[in-house]
């Protein structure tokens, strides 16, 4: 499974904002102007993904000179699961069509490998769930899938074993 653009995008920019914001949403708005050049992002395609990411109730906007857009909670409070569910990015891994009660086979029979896939998928959700904002911009993110999972030796240790 491969984390798309619209995903990555949208966190990336959340981050500027959040960063530019004091990570409280309470600083002087940021335009997408600013942030589309920060962090080479095109400013059309930052346009449809604010859109979404307002809709969801993740950014303020303010109009008129002095505008933009603001976090609408503070950069804690805000899970990089719900910015990326907000564009529409899709975290599943398996090809199965989403709540079709079958499979990926032409017999709608799940495929040997449907398990492992979807219990990838259930811990990429998880781990963006226990992962703010205000994580990324402090630069917490590294290491935290070994505390998420107790600290002790991860998979790749115990495979090699």
């Amino acid at each position: 499974m491969k984390l798309g653009t619209k995903g990555r995008y949208a966190v990336m920019a959340m981050a500027e904002l959040a960063m530019r914001s004091g990570g409280t949403g309470e600083a002087k708005p940021v335009t997408l102007a600013e942030i589309a050049a920060r962090q080479e992002i095109s400013q059309s395609y930052l346009e449809q993904l604010f859109g979404r990411l307002r809709r969801a109730g993740l950014v303020r906007s303010a109009r008129g000179p002095g505008g933009g857009y603001r976090l609408a909670r503070p950069a804690a409070e805000l899970r990089i699961v719900d910015i990326v569910v907000a564009v529409d990015e899709n975290l599943r891994a398996t090809r199965c069509p989403p709540d079709s009660g079958g499979g990926c086979m032409k017999n709608a029979k799940r495929c040997v490998t449907h398990d492992l896939w979807d219990e990838l998928g259930l811990h990429i959700h998880g781990f963006l769930s226990a992962v703010s904002l205000e994580d990324v911009c402090a630069r917490r993110v590294l290491g935290m899938s070994d505390r998420l999972s107790g600290g002790g030796r991860g998979l790749v240790e115990q495979a090699a074993e």
